[in-house]
């Protein structure tokens, strides 16, 4: 038994409505507005041998190779002991940031190193840039649907986020500009515009290089900073790479590889292990400055150990190739080959009944039903009665849109798990519109689409669906 388990039957006891008000009035107002993140939530559950999860942001981990790892680590055990066990400077090794640099080359992008600084991951840099940037109820401008783990972030910094539908081709910017112009009407200027160009968390679909160079120059006419997130840009399966916002921007810069209006958020996450945790952020000097303060005030700088570790990987070549490179390119075939069996998979149980962006890389799908059926409520029941889990819509939304949606993820489980996590959503899809049909007298139907015909209607969808037009904003409670 402990402190927090005083039943003593191994299970944390839940605080009582007594010990809930106790500390009421010490929280802080913001934590009125936190929500938990949806992924966070699930973890534990979909840890559950029996449970296919195609819930998490999960990229595979399992093909990386132990003897590697166990070498690597041996590596900095014997070479780096002192400094791998010692406080690091807050802006990042060395080490690593040549890292970084040679990994945004290999995107095209030129960054000055004095510009990088490393954080814990990439979530910190959203965690950053909000707490340097926003007041409670600033506004940040997000694509809707956003990343469901910045949705956590931004309500506990209390910001309005305004979010603005995608389709295709990404955020289209003439809603952008139109969603601006009315924000200057009411007095309100956007701290920053967050969007994910490449292969978009949830919705799958790529900006288009038009829509980059516009926004870059709505950026710099409007003096406003973009948050470009880009942690799936090498992870490209087909189609030729666009280059990043950031390179746009440091171009119309004209001073090498630095940019103005653009912070570049990027992660060892997807490409390596998020296991490391490390990830960076490289932006102009002024934000530089705020973002390593804020970083300072919230750990100081991050892990020396794993800095090392991702620094010695990069030591490795195979026949005058980069270790990291050859590990991408064997990661891209295998995520290549699990999107297409998710693809195939939709078509067959999901069929007529559903739509589905068809990304060219990352590690997303995202999936819209009839309106009628709503996914958190979906979710439970697949949990319940099959054992299979994914992220409902309402996640990656700040204003309660996304019901009918959901994100499904193909990178961390074998083909196998896809298209049985599949078979077992299109079983609980079915029987809700059976249902839908038995009380409405209807005889709505899911026709399967032919996993032989990859150029079908259906399994090409990439317009994400558009509904009513709703302001897109929330205020924080």
């Amino acid at each position: 038994m402990t402190i927090d388990d005083p039943s003593g039957d191994g299970e944390r006891a839940r605080p009582t409505a007594h010990e809930l008000r106790r500390y009421e009035t010490l929280f802080a107002e913001r934590t009125r507005g936190m929500r938990s993140s949806a992924m966070r939530d699930m973890m534990s559950l979909t840890e559950r041998p029996e449970v296919i999860s195609l819930a998490g942001g999960l990229p595979e981990t399992r093909t990386f190779p132990p003897e590697l790892y166990a070498k690597l680590m041996s590596r900095v055990a014997s070479e780096s002991t002192a400094r791998a066990l010692q406080y690091g400077p807050t802006e990042g090794m060395a080490c690593t940031v040549e890292c970084i640099v040679e990994v945004m080359a290999a995107e095209g992008t030129s960054v000055d190193p004095d510009e990088v600084i490393v954080t814990t991951g990439g979530q910190q840099v959203i965690d950053l840039m909000c707490k340097a940037m926003i007041d409670p109820g600033d506004t940040i401008v997000a694509e809707a649907p956003t990343y469901p783990g910045a949705v956590p972030t931004f309500d506990a910094y209390q910001a309005n986020v305004v979010q603005i539908e995608m389709d295709s081709d990404g955020m289209p910017i003439d809603e952008l500009e139109a969603t601006l112009d009315r924000l200057q009407s009411e007095g309100r200027r956007p701290k920053f515009i967050y969007t994910i160009p490449n292969f978009q968390n949830p919705g799958g679909v790529t900006m288009s290089l038009a829509r980059r160079r516009r926004l870059v120059e709505v950026a710099r006419e409007r003096e406003i900073l973009v948050l470009e997130d880009n942690p799936y840009g090498l992870l490209r399966y087909e189609g030729e790479p666009l280059p990043t916002l950031h390179s746009l921007d440091a171009r119309a810069a004209k001073r090498g590889g630095a940019s103005d209006f653009v912070v570049y958020l990027g992660t060892f996450s997807k490409i390596l292990s998020p296991g490391v945790r490390l990830g960076w952020a490289v932006a102009p000097r002024p934000v530089m400055e705020k973002l390593n303060l804020c970083k300072q005030g919230a750990d100081l700088c991050s892990s020396p150990v794993t800095q090392l570790f991702v620094a010695a990987y990069f030591q490795e070549h195979t026949g005058g190739v980069p270790g990291w490179v050859t590990h991408l390119e064997s990661l891209k075939v295998l995520y290549r080959s699990r999107r297409d069996a998710m693809l195939a998979a939709l078509g067959e149980h999901f069929g007529s009944t559903a739509s589905w962006t068809r990304p060219q890389g990352g590690l997303f799908i995202w999936a819209t039903l009839p309106d009628y059926i709503d996914t958190t409520d979906l979710l439970a029941r697949a949990l319940e009665s099959e054992g299979v889990a994914f992220v409902p819509g309402r996640a990656a939304y700040l204003d309660g849109r996304g019901a009918s949606s959901m994100r499904l993820n193909f990178a961390g489980v074998p083909e196998e798990d896809i298209r049985e996590g599949i078979r077992r959503i299109g079983k609980v899809v079915r029987e809700q519109v059976g249902l839908f049909g038995t009380l409405t007298g209807g005889e709505p139907a899911v026709e399967p689409i032919s996993a032989q015909e990859p150029d079908s209607e259906m399994a090409k969808v990439l317009e994400l669906p558009r509904r009513e037009q709703h302001e897109g904003e929330r205020r924080s409670r």
